[in-house]
């Protein structure tokens, strides 16, 4: 696996590369911190884990942890999310900022159709 940042709205999201699954796997905390706002990006995840939960959904099940390195220099269990769930999870999250990712959704999986 290949530790790696991006920046979005300025901002850094912690990403691991996976070379046997061939995916990208994002911290949740960081993605939920960019789309929020919040000061408090853990107690936001926290709850709407619970949330998602209560409704049934079995998305907080499958999120999984990495060691991702920490603003401190160490590496960290990390809640991360692959690119499916981080699409499914950003639809959770009622934010002006995730509109673009929604709608690249919505263009992904025509273009998955139209190759099937």
């Amino acid at each position: 696996m290949k530790d790696n940042i991006k920046i979005f709205e300025e901002r850094k999201v912690r990403t691991i590369w996976d070379e046997e699954t061939e995916d990208w796997y994002f911290s949740i905390i960081d993605v939920v911190e960019v789309l929020t706002d919040t000061d408090r990006p853990r107690k936001y995840w926290n709850d709407l884990k619970k949330k998602l939960q209560k409704e049934g959904s079995e998305l907080s099940e499958k999120i999984g942890q990495l060691k991702m390195m920490a603003s401190d220099g160490k590496k960290y269990n990390t809640d991360v999310a692959n690119t499916d769930q981080l699409f499914r999870l950003i639809q959770s999250i009622p934010s002006p900022k995730a509109e673009p990712f929604n709608a690249k959704k919505g263009i992904l999986k025509n273009k998955n159709k139209e190759i099937d």
